[in-house]
């Protein structure tokens, strides 16, 4: 959520925010200042009911793993151009998968919509986002990672609270498995809940008497609706519309912060950009460009604030919006993203990787994830093709380039 620092869109975005960390060594592990650091975590772990056997038992076998410390500067919703960032997560695909999602578990999110009034198709598109619907949550150790990042690099009181929570939620049952896995982070489940998040907000709905958001559907999409509906969300109500800006909007208006009335905006010219109406004027809202005036520009109310708290980055929130928007049968944005080279989905991707070995680059398997020897393959066809700039980006230009070249 706001504060988890975790990796959003694991099946899509892992390999462009590693291609960072992979250009900063980690540095070396140093276990005896790890020990003491755990050792250090003890007290801390034993106020918040985790007791000094079960706090052995869970962290005696733990040894740093220092390569998670250079992610922490790669996070793919502050590192992607935002149409790389939209393009690989709200693709036909994922579409088309979302929309079978919601007639498979038609009953189940009628009765979690009807519990916490929050509609199926947003559910449905944090699950698709998070964690391609179940089918990527991450595989690194959660013990492991998190006990690192609380005692190394950054934010580590941050850190040292996740960890602790983690060992009281396997200390209380709720998970089971030591050895459960997820991002880097420590976010982990179905729709990647950290650990002090799934210890406040997890449910158990499917009744079995335990929270269990790794192998529960059920569980897991009730949770994040009682995410959202905990974060203010308003039932039946937008997230937000798509606009048109005025000639000389000053852009100095805009950002979530700067919250006014819709009469206040559309009294300056702001109209949605399908020319259908706006909420009542006294709504408060706020208008966001995040890609500038040349870009989609958007007015975004109470709900948006909502999914925004759960991860806080614009490109995730936008992401969660406009899949749930093409869940309910609506299109992508109108207006273009200003660029010339515009993102690749997942099919794209691998096309792209496709011809990409077809010329000879070992890059590996075909799997739509763009990593560092397929940023290297694509470089070295950027230079071939005399294209610039030379940046190893997986955008549609180089994809089109290649489709033609012999």
């Amino acid at each position: 959520m706001t504060t988890r620092m975790r990796l959003a869109a694991l099946g899509v975005l892992v390999g462009i925010a590693g291609i960072a960390a992979a250009q900063t060594a980690p540095p070396p592990a140093d276990p005896a200042a790890f020990a003491r650091c755990l050792s250090g975590i003890r007290a801390d772990a034993a106020k918040q009911g985790v007791p000094a056997d079960a706090f052995q038992r869970l962290t005696s076998d733990l040894q740093p793993d220092m390569s998670v410390l250079p992610l922490l500067d790669a996070q793919p919703e502050f590192t992607t151009p935002l149409w790389d960032y939209l393009a690989g997560l709200v693709d036909d695909e994922r579409v088309a998968d979302g929309r079978a999602m919601l007639v498979q578990h038609r009953d189940l999110l009628s009765r979690v919509a009807a519990q916490y009034g929050v509609d199926a198709e947003t559910v449905v598109a944090v699950w698709g986002v998070e964690s391609d619907f179940g089918r990527i949550s991450g595989k690194r150790p959660l013990r492991v990672s998190l006990a690192t990042l609380a005692c190394n690099g950054r934010r580590q009181a941050f850190f040292r609270s996740e960890f602790v929570a983690l060992l009281k939620l396997l200390h209380d049952g709720d998970l089971r498995d030591p050895d459960t896995t997820g991002s880097w982070a420590g976010a982990f489940g179905h729709t990647q809940f950290m650990p002090s998040t799934y210890a406040r907000i997890a449910v158990d709905f499917d009744g079995d008497g335990r929270r269990d958001l790794v192998a529960s559907i059920p569980d897991a999409l009730a949770s994040t609706a009682n995410y959202l509906k905990r974060a203010g969300w308003q039932t039946g109500r937008p997230w937000g519309h798509e606009v048109t800006l005025p000639a000389g909007f000053d852009l100095a208006q805009a950002g979530r912060g700067n919250r006014r009335p819709v009469s206040e905006w559309t009294a300056r010219g702001i109209v949605r950009r399908d020319g259908g109406p706006l909420p009542a004027g006294d709504t408060r809202s706020a208008v966001i460009a995040p890609t500038g005036a040349r870009g989609p520009v958007f007015l975004v109310f109470r709900n948006y604030d909502a999914i925004y708290s759960y991860n806080a980055a614009e490109s995730y929130a936008l992401a969660i919006a406009s899949l749930a928007d093409r869940l309910r049968g609506g299109g992508g944005f109108a207006a273009p993203w200003p660029t010339d080279d515009p993102g690749l989905s997942r099919a794209q991707r691998r096309e792209l990787q496709t011809l990409l070995l077809a010329r000879g680059h070992d890059i590996g398997e075909v799997d739509g994830m763009v990593g560092t020897a397929t940023r290297r393959a694509i470089q070295a066809e950027q230079r071939r093709l005399g294209l610039t700039p030379q940046d190893g980006r997986a955008g549609l230009r180089i994809l089109t380039a290649l489709r033609g070249a012999r």
